[in-house]
């Protein structure tokens, strides 16, 4: 006798796992890595914060950089447009993407360099003046460092987009590179806080 199951079968098939890319792995473990380095300057940052001996202040000098913040958090937009853009194949929108990921994060750079120029030669702020002026340039130059990085390498892509040589199978390689840059990004909204907000 034969017998007939009644259960329903899902004639859907599970899509089988597949290991993340290298380079995510790879990228995550390296914001950790400099999340950590981050987490113990805006500590000593904050440690500090009213210590010093001498002025001049954060709230004498500081102002807020609000042109500046607009421009590096609007760039998160840009490349990740940019990545979008070459997950579709759409070149032309990767490159326009990328060029505006690089100009918005020069011109943030540009205003950094405004400002220190403006604390270091009308304010006499350096970096020997007072604790609060050793904190101040080893936080922000800290992240400006790692925005340089990212502008380089952002720049070595628009090159090689510009050259024709970004093609759609390299999409997962520019995702890694725009986790750099976003982690670039969120590190500042946590340094404006610190520095230019609760600092002050």
């Amino acid at each position: 006798m034969t017998t007939i199951s009644t259960i329903p079968v899902n004639a859907e098939v599970e899509a089988p796992w597949t290991l993340p890319h290298r380079g995510t792995i790879g990228m995550a473990c390296l914001i950790l890595a400099e999340a950590a380095i981050f987490i113990i300057f805006v500590v000593a940052y904050i440690f500090y914060i009213g210590k010093s001996l001498s002025g001049p202040t954060p709230a004498q000098v500081l102002e807020l950089p609000i042109f500046g913040t607009i421009c590096l958090l609007s760039s998160s937009i840009t490349v990740h447009f940019a990545v979008s853009a070459l997950q579709k194949k759409n070149l032309r929108g990767c490159t326009l993407g990328l060029a505006g990921t690089v100009l918005l994060g020069a011109i943030f750079l540009v205003t950094t360099a405004r400002e220190w120029y403006h604390l270091i030669h009308d304010e006499g702020l350096t970096i020997q003046t007072n604790l609060f002026g050793t904190t101040y340039y080893s936080l922000v130059g800290l992240h400006a460092v790692h925005v340089i990085v990212g502008l380089i390498l952002l720049s070595l892509a628009l090159a090689f987009s510009l050259a024709g040589r970004v093609k759609e199978e390299h999409a997962e390689k520019l995702e890694v590179l725009s986790l750099y840059w976003h982690f670039v990004d969120a590190v500042w909204v946590v340094v404006l806080l610190v520095v230019y907000v609760l600092g002050k």
